[in-house]
């Protein structure tokens, strides 16, 4: 199979994307939760005109009339209707955020009244209709459109939710996850090692880049370069929803990754695409429908080849119609010698613009450790010149607001 632009990848793994199906959960289990339905308001918000501070309501007639002075005719606390109708002359004492009357148009603050046996003295030099009223309908009316499937469930949005009495609701189901790392170098963080092991920082790279969507995988395991054990672990695999293999995708003596999931029936969609880091990488379908994902071991090409093929995908899987990105200005001067499209490490500035991360290479454990995103150098673009404008993968804990 040929090597494939990075255009064409992303137009495969769009094909191949299709919704997860939904599911009800109550709004305790919601947080990062992809909503699958649209959230209208149930009612006015406000629901009835509001005080928005401590202090006098009356009307406003009264005021044009000159008049100062005025009996209090109850004290309106927050949950409460008033009990008496307002007649000129008369003010209520109302509380933040208590429901004030039609007839009470205009609220002083607290501060600026006297208040002496049951009467208060108002002063303030210039008052406008429904000043310090927050009114019935004004955030939004019933009915109307407040959130758009899909979206994530932020604690804003949980909110919002509790707000509207939506106690249940619909998401998207989170797909069922096998990963699997490969590799005889390779080995656990917490065992000693010698000077030519490597501890196993990808495992625990996709676990955190894989709960960032709530996603949980239900087999995790790591296996030598052995191609029986990795037959035997695959096939365990590919009952999940979307495997995803780090390590031995090359074309090493050891990269047994291609051939054993040939041999199970994984149908290749493309494998080696035109990029770096993260050229070999190989996309799959499982003969049941299970999507593999390969991507290659080093540090640098494992997070970049997650972040613009599986999140792509997930993405796109969750409702959206395809993985966030932005045209951002470049702050610095960046060449290349090769015509494959380049994904590299950045940080934004100040400004909005994005500034490179020096690193060596994709083998560099710290290279996206102070990165707050992937930058594409395109394929025919040799030189990327100061304030040109490039595309910017920002991480997905980066670009909540996109969800």
């Amino acid at each position: 199979m040929s090597i494939i632009d990075f255009d064409e990848a992303i137009a495969i793994l769009s094909g191949i994307s299709v919704p997860f199906e939904k599911e009800t959960i109550h709004l305790d289990e919601a947080d990062n939760r992809i909503l699958a339905e649209n959230i209208c308001a149930d009612r006015d918000y406000p629901p009835f005109n509001r005080a928005a501070m401590d202090g006098f309501a009356f009307m406003q007639a009264d005021w044009d009339k000159g008049l100062r002075k005025y009996q209090i005719t109850e004290t309106i606390f927050t949950g409460q209707p008033a009990k008496y109708p307002l007649n000129s002359g008369y003010c209520y004492k109302i509380m933040t955020g208590a429901a004030t009357p039609e007839m009470a148009n205009i609220i002083i603050r607290k501060e600026d009244g006297e208040e002496s046996e049951g009467r208060v003295t108002l002063h303030s030099e210039a008052l406008k209709p429904y000043q310090n009223i927050a009114r019935k309908g004004e955030d939004c009316k019933a009915g109307t459109l407040l959130l758009s499937a899909p979206s994530k469930c932020t604690p804003q949005v949980i909110a919002l939710l509790a707000t509207v009495g939506k106690t249940t609701l619909q998401v998207y189901r989170l797909p069922k996850v096998a990963l699997i790392t490969t590799g005889d170098e390779v080995i656990d963080p917490a065992a000693s090692l010698n000077p030519f092991q490597i501890r196993n920082s990808n495992q625990y790279l996709l676990r955190s880049l894989l709960h960032q969507w709530k996603i949980k995988p239900i087999l995790c395991e790591h296996v030598k370069d052995h191609k029986k054990q990795l037959t035997n672990i695959l096939k365990e695999a590919l009952e999940a929803d979307l495997v995803v293999i780090n390590g031995a995708v090359s074309a090493g003596d050891a990269d047994h990754v291609p051939a054993v999931l040939q041999e199970l029936g994984v149908r290749t969609l493309f494998h080696k695409v035109n990029i770096r880091p993260g050229k070999p990488v190989l996309i799959g379908k499982g003969q049941s429908g299970t999507i593999v994902f390969a991507l290659p071991g080093n540090p640098l090409s494992c997070l970049s080849t997650f972040t613009i093929f599986v999140e792509h995908y997930l993405y796109r899987c969750f409702g959206y119609q395809t993985r966030p990105s932005q045209m951002r200005p470049f702050l610095e001067v960046r060449t290349k010698k090769h015509g494959l499209t380049e994904f590299f490490p950045v940080r934004t500035s100040n400004s909005g613009g994005l500034n490179l991360i020096p690193f060596n290479g994709s083998g560099d454990v710290t290279a996206g450790v102070h990165a707050q995103g992937l930058a594409m150098q395109p394929a025919a673009l040799m030189q990327l010149n100061k304030e040109a404008l490039i595309t910017y993968y920002p991480f997905h804990h980066h670009f909540n607001s996109a969800l």
